[in-house]
């Protein structure tokens, strides 16, 4: 009993100093970054002020800031249907990239089919594919949807066939030996073995679908920030431009750090 407790006593120090060297670990990881930015941004603002740069072509990070303050509610009003087509598109992209993988996997012929078919609309750029689509579906939000789907298509498709391909043939000889349907050796052996695979593919897809709304919203749209960023451009509202490039870049930051998280949480491997 004198033995435990001694144990237990003298195996504390050595628990509070790993969660000590734990936390400043962190701390480290999220102060370098931050520090790094707040030097460039000091950087950014004694250039401009020092050298007298003209606003209309590289304003001051005060003057972005009082833009997020003065027009904050018309950068809202162009941020949601952005962040709506971004979203929409992400899901449809994804989930249909996902169910060609599976049939796929399942099917040499159908892979054999179609997959040279994905290989090559992926090598049309997207800027030359995207009047396409606004003049097949029109200038509302349905082309924006499309295009970002279809930039966070390809990605997702060749990790999701590799990772469902990535399953040991022992796994899959020992599955068939204990009788297992293609179901079964789908939800318990292919897709758990494809989620990291999957969730590498996703965090390239959560920043590229904003590249794509955007896109579609150059090409014809009145709203949304890829809009807004085309007008302030020929208005040459320079701190209006920075604001929408940086509310841009927080929505692309957002829906990657929500695959993070989705991906911390479900992937526990």
């Amino acid at each position: 009993m004198l033995m435990s407790v001694s144990e237990t006593l003298a195996n504390e120090p050595a628990q509070k100093k790993g969660l000590s060297d734990q936390s400043r670990a962190r701390l480290i990881n999220i102060a370098i970054p931050l520090g790094t930015a707040i030097t460039l941004l000091l950087i950014w603002q004694l250039g401009v002020r020092v050298f007298e740069v003209p606003t209309y072509i590289a304003p001051a990070p005060t003057d972005v800031l009082q833009v997020f303050r003065s027009d904050f509610g018309l950068l809202m009003q162009n941020f949601w249907p952005t962040f709506f087509e971004s979203l929409a598109g992400f899901f449809i992209g994804n989930m249909t990239a996902v169910l060609i993988a599976v049939a796929f996997v399942h099917s040499r012929l159908v892979e054999r089919a179609f997959f040279p078919i994905a290989v090559f609309i992926n090598t049309i750029p997207i800027l030359a594919i995207a009047p396409i689509l606004v003049l097949i579906f029109g200038p509302g939000m349905t082309a924006k949807v499309v295009i970002a789907a279809l930039i966070c298509f390809f990605p997702t498709l060749v990790n999701m066939v590799r990772g469902l391909q990535s399953v040991s043939p022992q796994a899959l000889e020992l599955a068939r030996i204990l009788s297992a349907s293609k179901s079964e050796i789908f939800w318990k052996i292919r897709l758990p073995s494809s989620l990291p695979f999957l969730f590498s593919a996703l965090k390239i897809a959560a920043t590229t679908c904003v590249i794509g709304a955007i896109v579609g919203e150059w090409i014809g749209a009145n709203v949304g920030l890829g809009a807004l960023i085309i007008e302030a451009t020929f208005n040459f509202r320079s701190p209006l431009l920075y604001a929408t490039v940086f509310l841009s870049s927080g929505l692309s930051v957002l829906l990657f750090a929500s695959v993070t998280i989705a991906e911390k949480l479900i992937v526990r491997w």
